[in-house]
């Protein structure tokens, strides 16, 4: 199975990186056993957002940037509004980076 690395700029995927990096430096942990991991985590994390995530969020803000390069979308959007069926939530700036899930059958 094919995976992204997307997630690891999340914020616990930087922290997973962090805490891996530090095992490696110290000796607790092979550089190998670290890819491991990490490929782990991108695996996991495309399985965990694909079967257990059910939640519709509509977005609407001002589009600041947008760039379509290698089958990824960035937009940046700024007084964005996230919205669901009980909540919304309003965010000066926001970056979101959306990539096809059909390639990860390629």
């Amino acid at each position: 199975m094919a995976t992204f690395e997307l997630y690891r700029r999340s914020t616990i995927g930087m922290c997973l990186t962090e805490t891996l990096d530090e095992m490696v430096q110290s000796g607790t942990l092979s550089p190998e056993l670290a890819i491991q991991v990490l490929v782990q985590f991108d695996k996991s994390m495309t399985e965990a957002l694909e079967s257990q995530v059910k939640t519709k969020v509509s977005i609407k803000g001002h589009l600041h940037t947008y760039r379509f390069c290698d089958n990824v979308w960035t937009f940046i959007l700024q007084d964005a509004m996230f919205k669901n069926d009980d909540r919304q939530e309003n965010v000066s700036r926001v970056k979101i980076v959306a990539c096809d899930s059909k390639l990860l059958t390629q």
